[in-house]
């Protein structure tokens, strides 16, 4: 909106929030509609780009919902590829590093085919962004659709769900409310956190691009769950314990990001620490639970 692009925002909230974009209602360029673009699609006017970011993805709502997540990325792409090809617009495709499983290879490069199980209890999110990025490439491949697939890792910010179950907002929830942190397995298990500005950077950036194949977007810098529970303690200077829990099945051992294409390709990489990203996550939340209590 900022830099003079007109927005159609279509969402069903099903894990979404209107506040989320309440200071968009009213301005001028923005329109909203309600809708599950797991069903017909249609946009009146002229569309320069539909991007596709609807899918729930965190591992409570694997558990929650996992035949919505399977029709959001099957169905719900195709919906959303056959409005790109009527438009003749560009079609952007939210993936994720989900689709390299628990890898055998590290970092992830995009040409590693990954580590799947697909019949697993993650695999109605993985299994689906496989088949989404599948699709996608189908119809650049049938159609000549101009396309454009980001890998996202781990991204987190402020207007998350406090409650949405992924790591980084347990971890604040738990410290805020000075309960115990909850770590599943040993806490040596790594992830790359990618605060939500330059994932966002990353996204236009790519869009703006010609580059067709996949593109991790994602923060190189490899940490420790443990690490990470170490630094949410400290910057919400909570007195909370730490305590562990069984690992959960096929939950990843590593992951990062082999970002050299997006260097070379996009002139991207991330600029906030995680230090500085969880601050700013975490005075979100406590202004948020601030205001639950009144």
């Amino acid at each position: 909106m900022d830099r003079g692009d007109e927005i159609v925002a279509l969402d069903n909230f099903i894990t979404g929030r209107a506040q989320n974009i309440a200071d968009l209602f009213g301005r001028e360029g923005f329109e909203f509609i309600k809708h599950d673009v797991s069903n017909y699609t249609h946009v009146t006017g002229r569309v320069d780009a539909v991007m596709h970011l609807a899918s729930p993805a965190s591992p409570k709502d694997f558990t929650e919902i996992p035949i919505k997540i399977m029709k959001v990325n099957s169905l719900g792409t195709h919906r959303l590829l056959g409005l790109a090809m009527e438009k003749k617009a560009r079609f952007f495709l939210a993936s994720t590093s989900e689709v390299y499983g628990d890898p055998l290879v590290h970092p992830q490069p995009e040409s590693y085919w990954g580590n799947v199980n697909p019949i697993g209890p993650r695999s109605m999110y993985d299994e689906a962004k496989r088949f989404a990025e599948a699709l996608t490439l189908s119809y650049q491949r049938q159609h000549r659709t101009d396309v454009r697939i980001v890998r996202i890792f781990n991204t987190y910010g402020p207007a998350m769900r406090l409650d949405d179950g992924r790591v980084v907002t347990n971890f604040i929830a738990q410290a805020l409310r000075r309960q115990p942190l909850t770590l599943y397995g040993d806490g040596r298990q790594t992830r790359s956190f990618t605060y939500v500005d330059d994932e966002i950077r990353g996204f236009l950036a790519l869009l703006d691009s010609e580059v067709t194949t996949p593109v991790n977007i994602g923060n190189p810098v490899e940490f420790t769950i443990r690490e990470l529970a170490e630094a949410v303690l400290e910057l919400t200077d909570s007195d909370s314990e730490i305590t562990y829990s069984s690992l959960p099945t096929d939950d990843p051992v590593q992951r990062c990001p082999d970002i050299g294409l997006a260097r070379a390709a996009l002139g991207w990489e991330p600029a906030v620490p995680l230090r500085e990203g969880l601050q700013r996550t975490i005075a979100h939340f406590r202004h948020e639970l601030a205001g639950a209590k009144q």
